[in-house]
């Protein structure tokens, strides 16, 4: 018989007996596992150790991964370079391109009949055209190729970025395991079935699993199940815990049971994976047969078919869309009109939005110059030809008017800025990538920006604040108070040892104090920092706690209170002398309030009355509190069945543990102690940098009153002098509810803007707090919050702030998925360098537009105005989209990889109103644009002169490149590289070389870009339409560019405050109906998207799609629970099959495939954790729905869809 490791190979249950179990729920499950032996007999059939776990040989892991697979759900194969180059080529105006070089191409190779009235001119002329006019045909489709693999490259880069961010994030998972009878933490992907995986609150599952032993254990199962109440969970009535749902409350013991695609979420994942397949190619049918539909009911009767068109899409977009909120209420009826969900997604980022709103006027003025060339070129040149010199059509001619196509094609290209939202991806995923050597795993790409706006912090205290390593400096026991650690030989041997073993049991036993890695450093914290304090007390008395621990196993406590933010306590039941002992720690206020007795004087036993509490508190607490000191109590009572004690409590029976109430009370008080948790050191020089770049810091802390101003003073929160508040939650819920309990935003915006310090809050005020100032009118401006948070409850406020920073070491996993940004290292300053990545993101985003304006405006006013006067624009239609390339793709490379400096946060932040392009900008803009207008067209027009050399104007279509156009063109580029170092400052700072050389991107593009202009002016010949120029023409085209930096000086002096304000552009934010989410959709469903439109939407459409983290992948539709797999394959695919059929007749099937893509698209930006449902029909869709949004979120799988 093989073996593995010494044991049998063939396990004692099947990977489908498990799967099977893991299906059901409650008693069921319970009958199921006793069906199999109990959970003691599951162990041992699949060859572990409840207590010490797996041997973790890697020859047991292999064979447990080969035979239940491994906890891997294989994600979606990345696009392919060549998908992405078809994408890129779906671009409307380069499509108008290659048609336009096709035809150009084929025209310049078609030889017409001669007409025998114009043989000389035109027989002329074609002989010309046969040698040169192909290369300009082929010469912008070479350009289009080009323009087309950079975007597929830039594209290529950037999946591959955030894959690799992804499976950072998945990375950074670890679980707690326990293999070898010793506690690991494994990254999940490494978890196999047999696995003994110790759960606590907090957790995120990260596969299905029974419980083994569990403290008053509660679950949120919504994400499998629709149900957003907490399911308690226990050995005796239900032990199935599944994988993607989060521990709310309590610890415990599993086992593993199914892992990757066989675990309850893999399986789901899985069945939409083959379900989106069926759907893609079930949509590429309709689609088909749509078009065909649409061909007969042209024929048949439009009208008729626009009327029925609307209502049916209108009603498809309501049904199959129906909004669910956070607490999964059921989806309305699928009749009613569903509102607009503006309430309940994040909006737009502040930058998006201006972007958006000025993309689309920059659009519309560029297709309208565009347009108009077009006319005023095929006008003049009819008139000119027919009318004055009175020729007859003649098929050359058709040339010609392909020629005017191209050329106001080629000043669309230029005018719309695709390279926008490549330099918003380019800046951003610059940014995300060096901000993780800053500690900031970014999340959500738009966090990074919007973190540049913050106006206000709202931060934890431990931990962020501060270092996080507690220890007990101070302790009062027996009424002597110690500032050093007692003798334990001097307290009471009872007090004593009562005392030790509350500490040790009363805590989570994943907490522990381990050696330092070598002799030199500290021991280290495992654990919760303020258990590993007590702790540390312990062995600090000379006591061990693991003596205790082994005494009393996690296996025989009878009950465990575990902490929340509302008992704001822990309490332990312990079997003791045939009784039972409860131990209670935590704030001491809180605790002491429970008090009946204390220890006095020699361990002698006192009643604890209230006067004596006062006392304690004044003279003992607040003097802690005011040092900085965290307080705690320990406490304890008995319950004896016989003969009791003063302070302990007879019981004939096993008292009801469920009353909490009654058990934790009449307590008996064994000390109280102060912890320290130090200020980082480089905290106070963050937040004097934070106060001084216009963001207000404020405190919101669980600990005291006194603790929390001592902090902040330290901290430079607070002065002693200044007259700000500090509330403690009570105070803070009465000054902002009115007489019925309801939270008034006029009362909350009396508190807000004094408030610093928030002490003793939950996480209810927390989020109240924030949502309250998010949500104010008190200023002009809206504040943008960005907040810090490490618990489970602390998700509703991630959620709602602006930014919602996670804490990567002490927070839970439901926080992190909460988050935006994670803190790698939990460390308050790297929420400055956030600031501080933020801003220079809307920074470089402003260099870029700066630079890229000044070269619209200059190319579309020379094309347009070269038209009318000339007949013929200077720039041909190969050189423009060679700017076009310099401008936007090497400009935005070159412009977003700045390195953001100290001095960014020496000014207040720019506001969500204010501006994209400031006066300053406009003044440069402008400026710049005028002298570059007067050197061209001084150029144009008497440049031959000045030079001495031969006139290109009037030269016939396809006759040789001049030297006098090639020197226009040439200078404007020299003009424009040269004004590509002017556009690096934004704010009218003089030195424009100011760290120019700590970008080597910047200068090796630069320096790149001036090679190349080289070679194509000396060597483009017909291609480029130039003519190699001389040493003297050169100096001339560098000295007229090298002038714009002359002439950014004259303009920096000229004061800004001179400008009219309707002079800047891009302010405020663009009304809901502006914003275009998908190129598929526009806001009235029965017009389609102008073509200048798409260009633009497509690049933000790619940026929105490439969102970091957990919403890489597409949003998943939510499909029903059931309890056989094939049956829930069959569900999910009717679930889609149902949805795509309610969409309307198949004549609607691509408008409505543009909704659900436009819909998928728009929430995918939302971080609120609404769910999108397929409108599978109310009664396919039970309450029990699946939140598949969640699971796509988790770190520890990829989706397969």
């Amino acid at each position: 018989m093989a073996t593995v490791e010494g044991r049998p190979a063939q396990y004692g249950v099947t990977l489908r007996q498990l799967r099977e179990l893991m299906e059901t729920r409650g008693a069921e499950g319970l009958a199921k596992i006793n069906a199999l032996g109990g959970s003691q007999d599951i162990c041992k059939k699949l060859y572990t150790s409840p207590t010490d776990g797996l041997s973790g040989s890697k020859a047991d892991l292999q064979h447990r991964r080969e035979v239940f697979g491994s906890n891997l759900i294989p994600p979606k194969p990345p696009k392919t370079f060549l998908t992405l180059v078809w994408e890129a080529l779906q671009d409307v105006t380069l499509i108008i391109l290659e048609v336009a070089a096709v035809v150009s191409l084929g025209l310049s190779f078609y030889k017409p009949p001669d007409d025998p009235n114009a043989i000389d001119e035109i027989g002329h002329l074609d002989e010309d055209e046969g040698h040169y006019q192909w290369i300009e045909g082929l010469a912008i489709l070479i350009s289009v190729i080009v323009v087309v693999i950079v975007t597929a490259f830039n594209d290529y880069t950037k999946e591959r970025q955030f894959r690799g961010l992804q499976s950072r994030i998945e990375g950074e998972h670890k679980f707690a395991v326990i293999r070898g009878g010793e506690v690991n933490q494994v990254p999940i992907s490494d978890i196999v079935v047999g696995d003994i995986c110790q759960i606590k609150y907090g957790d995120l599952l990260p596969a299905d699993g029974i419980l083994l032993q569990s403290n008053d254990l509660k679950v949120d199962e919504s994400s499998l199940t629709g149900e957003s109440d907490h399911v308690k969970k226990g050995e005796s009535f239900d032990p199935m815990v599944l994988s993607g749902t989060h521990v709310m409350e309590g610890s415990g013991k599993m086992l593993v049971t199914a892992v990757g695609v066989n675990s309850q979420a893999g399986i789901i994942f899985t069945l939409l994976g083959a379900a989106v397949e069926n759907q893609d190619k079930e949509i590429k049918q309709m689609k088909k047969e749509a078009k065909k539909q649409q061909r007969k009911g042209q024929r048949k009767s439009i009208a008729g078919e626009e009327d029925t068109t609307l209502p049916a899409s209108t009603n498809s977009h309501g049904a199959n869309h129906a909004r669910i909120d956070d607490n999964h209420v059921p989806a309305p009826s699928t009749t009613e009109k569903v509102p607009q969900e503006t309430s309940h997604k994040k909006e737009k980022s502040v930058l998006q939005a201006k972007l958006t709103k000025l993309a689309i006027q920059i659009g519309y003025a560029g297709s309208t110059i565009a347009v108009l060339t077009v006319i005023i070129l095929v006008i003049q040149f009819c008139v000119k030809t027919f009318v004055i010199q009175g020729k007859s059509w003649h098929p050359t001619y058709i040339n010609n008017l392909v020629k005017h196509l191209i050329i106001g094609v080629t000043v669309l290209v230029v005018a719309v800025p695709e390279g926008l939202p490549l330099a918003v991806t380019l800046s951003l995923a610059y940014s995300v990538k060096k901000m993780m050597k800053d500690n900031n795993l970014v999340r959500h790409l738009d966090a990074c920006e919007t973190m540049g706006n913050a106006t206000a912090i709202c931060s934890d205290k431990t931990g962020t604040l501060t270092t996080n390593r507690m220890t007990v400096v101070q302790s009062y026991i027996c009424e002597k108070l110690c500032k050093v650690t007692p003798n334990f030989r001097d307290i009471p041997p009872e007090v004593g040892e009562t005392l030790v073993e509350g500490m040790s049991v009363n805590s989570a036993f994943t907490s522990r104090i381990m050696p330092g890695l070598d002799a030199t450093q500290p021991t280290m914290q495992v654990g919760n920092k303020t258990e590993c304090a007590l702790l540390g007390f312990v062995l600090a008395l000379g006591q061990s706690y693991d003596a205790v621990r082994e005494r009393h196993p996690e296996e025989s406590l009878t009950r465990v209170y575990t902490f929340n933010s509302v008992r704001k306590s822990m309490s332990t039941v312990i079997p003791y002398k045939g009784g039972y002992r409860l131990y209670t720690k935590g704030a001491s206020e809180i605790v002491l309030k429970k008090c009946a007795f204390i220890y006095g004087h020699e361990g002698r036993l006192e009643k604890f009355t209230r006067d004596m509490q006062d006392r304690l508190v004044r003279q003992v607490i607040e003097p802690m509190a005011c040092d900085g000191l965290r307080t705690i109590s320990v406490a304890f009572r008995d319950f004896v069945p016989g003969k009791a004690e003063i302070n302990q409590v007879h019981i004939d029976q096993e008292p009801n543990w469920d009353d909490e109430d009654n058990i934790v009370n009449n307590l008996t008080c064994l000390c109280v102690v102060g912890i320290e948790d130090p200020v980082r050191p480089e905290v106070p020089e963050a937040i004097r940098k934070c106060q001084k770049a216009g963001i207000t810091v404020r405190m919101v802390t669980g600990d005291n009153v006194n603790t929390a101003r001592s902090i902040a003073v330290k901290c430079g929160i607070l002065k002693p002098t200044d007259d700000f508040l500090i509330l403690e939650g009570k105070e803070f819920n009465s000054r902002i509810r009115d007489a019925n309990g309801e939270v008034q935003q006029n009362l909350i915006d009396k508190v807000w803007p004094k408030l610093r310090v928030l002490a003793r809050s939950s996480p209810t005020d927390k989020y109240t707090l924030v949502k309250g100032m998010i949500e104010s009118k008190a200023f002009d401006t809206r504040e943008v919050v960005a907040v810090t948070g490490d618990g489970t409850n602390d998700g509703p406020a991630l959620k709602k702030a602006d930014v919602g920073f996670a804490m990567g070491i002490a927070g839970t996993d439901v926080a992190k998925e909460a988050s935006d940004i994670i803190l790698t290292d939990d460390n308050f300053s790297s929420i400055v360098k956030a600031v501080m990545w933020g801003r220079n993101v809307y920074d470089s985003i402003a260099k870029f537009l700066q630079f890229q304006l000044t070269v619209n405006v200059v190319a579309v006013i020379v094309a347009f105005i070269g038209a009318c006067a000339i007949q013929d624009s200077p720039l041909k239609a190969v050189q423009m989209l060679w700017v076009n390339l310099i401008m936007d793709t090497l400009a935005s490379l070159a412009l977003a990889t700045e390195m953001p400096t100290p001095d960014l946060l020496q000014r207040k932040p720019y506001g969500r109103t204010k501006p994209l392009i400031s006066r300053t900008m406009m003044k440069n803009i402008l400026g710049q644009a005028i002298y570059q207008l007067f050197i061209i067209f001084s150029l144009l027009f008497v440049g031959d002169r000045i030079l001495n050399i031969p006139s290109g104007r009037g030269a016939a279509i396809g006759s040789e490149p001049t030297q006098h156009f090639t020197i226009i063109f040439n200078t404007f580029v020299m003009m424009t590289l040269f004004n590509e170092i002017n556009a690096r400052k934004i704010h009218g700072q003089r030195n424009v070389f100011n760290g120019l050389f700590t970008n080597p991107i910047f200068y090796s593009i630069w320096i790149g870009t001036a090679l190349s202009q080289v070679v194509i002016i000396q060597f483009g010949g017909m291609a480029f339409s130039t003519v190699g120029l001389s040493i003297d023409q050169w100096l001339w085209c560098l000295f007229f560019g090298a002038g714009t930096l002359v002439w950014g000086q004259l303009v920096t002096t000229v004061p800004t405050r001179k400008i009219p304000k309707t002079l800047s552009w891009g302010r405020g934010q663009p009304e809901p109906d502006t914003i275009q989410p998908g190129p598929d959709y526009d806001g009235d469903l029965d017009k389609k998207p102008r073509a200048g439109q798409i260009l633009w939407i497509r690049g933000l459409t790619r940026l929105q799609t490439q969102v970091i983290g957990g919403e890489l992948q597409e949003r998943l539709i939510p499909v029903p629970y059931s309890k056989t797999s094939t049956d829930q394959a069959i569900r999910v695919v009717n679930a889609f099959r149902q949805g795509l059929d309610s969409r309307g007749s198949l004549a609607d099937a691509a408008l409505a495939e543009a909704l659900r893509k436009q819909t998928a698209l728009s929430k995918r930006f939302s971080h609120s954790s609404s769910i999108d449902y397929a409108d599978a029909g109310r009664d396919a869709l039970a309450p029990h729905d699946i939140d598949v949004e969640r699971l796509s979120s988790h770190s520890h799988t990829e989706t397969a869809v």
